[in-house]
């Protein structure tokens, strides 16, 4: 479904993804993982079309090289940012109504899809996005994404700072993207919630992937773990 290949990444005269290589299968769910400064970001906006980039990146066998956000938006893939980027001043409603596309039709994907999910959501709906706590507002994040009603998602970051309970919420939620058919490209630090859910799990070290293996094979290979993700 997605499908990169030699993606070379630069901010300006920085040369921050070297060769970064690796698929992610319809329905699948694949965990980026690595630690911070690795490339692991600049990968999701590499492919969503954000920084400058070279190489090949593929969806569903078209080019997304060279294409603005929007349009690769429109393609089929979700993106959900590290900094979550609600409108503070709309509501919980109007914030999810903004991720639609067009009139919302033939989604797979309804308003009471994402309140039955996150029942805080529906409480809060008539409420400024900007007085969420930050749990909710990534809950918020999530499900505008999914208004849009992506084939693969893209998230970065979705249980950075938020309490244990809400993480177990997003695990949950992930599963049930898989569920719909969702593909899911989940870029995490928190190796609990990857190996649990992914189907496959790749690790990322200065631009490139150092590692692409099941959730079992990346325990069972300590030096990996030492090398490129334990602090």
């Amino acid at each position: 479904m997605l499908s990169v290949r030699d993606l070379h990444a630069f901010y300006g005269k920085s040369h921050v993804l070297h060769g970064v290589h690796f698929d992610v299968q319809p329905g699948e769910i694949v965990a980026l993982l690595g630690r911070n400064g690795s490339g692991r970001s600049t990968t999701a906006k590499a492919v969503m079309g954000m920084v400058q980039a070279q190489g090949d990146v593929r969806f569903k066998d078209q080019p997304l090289l060279g294409m603005k956000p929007f349009q690769i938006a429109h393609r089929g893939l979700g993106y959900v940012p590290e900094s979550r980027d609600i409108f503070p001043t709309l509501t919980v409603q109007q914030n999810l109504l903004l991720g639609q596309k067009g009139a919302g039709k033939g989604s797979r994907w309804t308003f009471d899809d994402m309140y039955a999910m996150f029942p805080r959501l529906k409480e809060r709906e008539h409420t400024e996005a900007g007085v969420l706590s930050g749990g909710e507002q990534q809950m918020l994040t999530l499900c505008r994404t999914l208004m849009g009603d992506p084939e693969l998602i893209i998230i970065d970051e979705p249980t950075e700072g938020l309490a244990p309970k809400i993480v177990e919420l997003v695990g949950e939620y992930l599963k049930k993207l898989k569920e719909r058919g969702v593909s899911v490209l989940l870029i995490e630090q928190k190796l609990t919630i990857a190996m649990t859910i992914s189907d496959r799990v790749l690790v990322m070290g200065h631009g490139s992937i150092v590692f692409e293996g099941s959730p079992a094979a990346l325990r069972a290979d300590a030096a990996v773990r030492k090398e490129w993700l334990e602090v």
